[in-house]
């Protein structure tokens, strides 16, 4: 292999930067390649359960250093604060370390964005880390004892198992969940009936059409100023990204993701991989969302086309295709509404007990993943997308 000693610096350890971490270091193990994986925390989040975190549940502690035993990568704790990409550097936590590169893969990851709507910031919760979700723990607990109101604003698939956790494991709590659009617009009328008969089962109320605008200390206001009560807000809807990349004059779109090429590499700074939530991957079919069944995808191939850059060889663009929509509806009860390529439903959907299980494989399939991808390239991609992934972006 060419390069040796080439030093390939990756910022984030979520689904994306994990899997990009640990598949590189296996395809290019006994080469010389230099991997350092960068993430604030030591602990490895996993996203798809943050709800289950929120509603009181014990979930088993991930520790990065654990999942990255006997591969040979670098691990530093701290946040990435700023890129240099004339330098090919990256600063660490305001400059209290610095790391050169020669290739970067930028898995940043995404937020929920609370600056939106006034209010959201300063009296609403989110589930974007697993201390914030233990601090709406905890004031669960007390709001449970008192028997009092729960608002969960965002009908998106985050929403809509945050409600019905917390409506299972706390039944004595009044959940209102507020949407714009119908919770699980995005399914077909099969699994929205059946999500619709769980709401209703578990007593939840839902507030449709109704635009936010304003997150009060007790209550959540609507267009047109009606007020909601709530003892607590948990906000789900919308994400944004940090604006490490614009600061450092990579090109990106107005949401601040990376715009790529075919091979998801920064169209204005090559050495640059964006993978996951923080890069604008556009296919034929359209632009695909960050989701962890996309973004594991980028992941898987980005470290494959790396790897193959660094021998001499070509790498083909990336193709991919949405393939399903898990949602859990408390620990009891799911629905999986399979999908076409861009994302838009199939007429097939699963429900009950066998969605139960499903949904339970699929959250739990990435850290299985990673154990494996030590010792072999596993497949993250469920579907490729067909036809359409074979023609160029629009």
């Amino acid at each position: 292999m060419r390069n040796i000693d080439h030093r390939i610096v990756i910022l984030g350890a979520g689904y994306t930067g994990m899997m990009a971490a640990i598949r590189l270091a296996h395809r290019t193990r006994r080469t010389g390649v230099r991997i350092t994986l960068v993430n604030p925390s030591a602990r490895f989040t996993e996203r798809l359960r943050m709800h289950q975190i929120a509603a009181g549940q014990d979930l088993a502690d991930h520790r990065i250093s654990d999942l990255l035993a006997r591969t040979g990568i670098d691990f530093v704790q701290g946040a990435a604060t700023a890129i240099d990409p004339g330098a090919g550097t990256v600063e660490v936590d305001g400059g209290a370390a610095t790391l050169a590169y020669d290739t970067l893969v930028y898995a940043v990851g995404s937020s929920t964005d609370v600056v939106r709507v006034p209010g959201a910031d300063v009296h609403a919760f989110t589930l974007d880390s697993p201390q914030d979700a233990a601090r709406f723990t905890d004031r669960l607990h007390r709001i449970a004892a008192e028997g009092g109101m729960v608002t969960v604003c965002g009908g998106g698939l985050t929403g809509i198992e945050a409600a019905t956790e917390i409506a299972e494991t706390h039944p004595g709590i009044r959940v209102t969940l507020i949407s714009l659009d119908e919770p699980g617009v995005m399914m077909g009328t099969k699994a929205r009936s059946h999500l619709r008969r769980a709401l209703d089962r578990l007593g939840i109320t839902v507030r449709t059409g109704a635009r936010i605008t304003k997150v009060l200390p007790d209550a959540v206001e609507l267009e047109g100023g009606e007020l909601v009560a709530s003892d607590a807000c948990l906000w789900t809807t919308g994400v944004r990204v940090p604006a490490l990349a614009r600061q450092a004059g990579v090109a990106v779109d107005q949401r601040g993701l990376i715009l790529v090429d075919a091979t998801l590499r920064s169209v204005s700074h090559p050495d640059i991989h964006a993978i996951g939530d923080a890069a604008a991957v556009r296919l034929a079919w359209g632009q695909i969302h960050g989701t962890c069944q996309s973004g594991l995808p980028t992941a898987q191939y980005t470290a494959d086309a790396i790897a193959r850059l660094l021998r001499g060889k070509k790498v083909k663009p990336f193709r991919f295709g949405y393939f399903h929509q898990p949602v859990s509806l408390g620990r009891r009860d799911a629905v999986i509404q399979f999908t076409h390529a861009d994302d838009t439903p199939r007429r097939a959907c699963l429900t009950g007990r066998a969605a139960v299980l499903y949904k339970e494989i699929v959250s739990g399939s990435p850290v299985t993943m990673y154990r494996l991808s030590k010792r072999m390239n596993v497949s993250a991609t469920l579907s490729k997308g067909g036809r359409a992934t074979r023609r160029p972006a629009a």
